[in-house]
């Protein structure tokens, strides 16, 4: 009654210290089990922080008044795209007169500005609105911007995003758990995959809908697998409570998929997954330990009780005893190392 809770306590207390915030003992049970980690690409194993490689516009457009009308409605969103465009294009024109303003999930914005439809956002989001276009996208391993102004395709933004540095020692450490990795992104199938292979994840998926996360996730628990999916975004929140656990960055992450998750990871650090995995196995372990040492003790001093060779002060040490012991192993957590 005493050392299995202070068991979970310690592990939850041994997390915090390394930036991991368990929301209940009951997930450290669940990390502990887990099987398949899925991941969001963009904030999860890449920076966030994208910068503008190319800006291509067609002839018939005016580029500097392209760039301005993009420029003030990316500020309408908090995706990181958005700022790499701010950076890039300088300070906003809030003269603009943007109307109907709408944020398409997975798709991107679309606006009226004096009447004409302007639409920025991926390919998709061209399709959508039946807006052509002459070039071959899928071959740019870059993020692409497309943009469409009045029903016309006036050009695309190139955007790179860089890996995070610990992100290919969290998919190695994950596999010498037994623990398969797979990258699920919005982003364009091409630059998921160079991401993926780059980093050893075992499947990659890209050009995927919010609800396209949420089916693959279901495709995965289908077959009895444990799943934890890690993401950042306000698109990863149904997924995230879908997950068996779910696990939020909680730095860059919204406020919508921090609340849904199970665990938060406060510094953004991809390696805090696989060390978040081991400290629910350790915990486990040890509150296992606990439960075999009070019931392995009590017995042998019961057997011995009833054959007249226990004394007083087996009986004490058997309840009292044998409760500091286990007290002492709950607390021995907090100094293990788990990098």
């Amino acid at each position: 009654m005493i050392s299995i809770p202070l068991g979970y306590f310690g592990g939850i207390g041994a997390a915090s210290r390394n930036g991991i915030l368990f929301k209940g003992s009951n997930f450290l049970d669940s990390i502990a089990e887990i099987r398949n980690v899925v991941m969001d690409k963009t904030g999860t194993m890449t920076e966030g922080v994208f910068k503008v490689q190319e800006v291509s516009i067609k002839p018939e457009f005016d580029k500097d008044e392209i760039l301005k009308l993009v420029n003030a409605l990316e500020s309408k969103s908090t995706h990181p795209v958005a700022t790499a465009i701010h950076n890039y294009a300088g300070e906003i024109d809030h003269s603009v007169p943007l109307e109907n303003v709408e944020e398409i999930a997975g798709h991107g914005l679309k606006a009226s500005v004096n009447g004409k439809e302007l639409l920025v956002g991926n390919f998709k989001l061209m399709d959508k609105f039946s807006i052509p276009y002459d070039i071959n996208h899928a071959n740019i391993v870059y993020t692409l911007i497309a943009i469409a102004y009045d029903q016309k395709f006036a050009g695309y933004i190139t955007i790179a995003d860089s890996i995070k540095t610990d992100a290919k020692e969290t998919v190695e450490s994950l596999h010498r758990m037994g623990v398969k990795a797979t990258m699920l992104s919005g982003d364009k199938s091409t630059v998921v995959q160079y991401v993926a292979d780059q980093l050893g994840i075992d499947n990659a998926f890209g050009d995927l809908l919010p609800e396209d996360k949420v089916n693959k996730v279901k495709e995965i628990k289908a077959k009895n697998q444990t799943v934890a999916f890690v993401g950042d975004g306000v698109n990863d929140a149904p997924v995230v409570a879908l997950s068996d656990v779910g696990i939020a960055m909680g730095g860059l992450g919204s406020d919508a998929t921090i609340e849904t998750a199970d665990v938060v990871i406060q510094d953004d650090k991809p390696s805090k997954i696989p060390m978040a995995i081991n400290i629910g196995k350790q915990t486990k372990k040890i509150v296992w330990q606990n439960i075999v040492l009070a019931f392995a003790v009590k017995a042998v001093v019961l057997a011995l009780g009833a054959g007249g060779l226990a004394t007083m002060w087996e009986a004490v040490f058997a309840d009292v005893g044998v409760a500091m012991l286990a007290i002492l192993n709950a607390v021995r957590i907090q100094r293990m190392k788990f990098n």
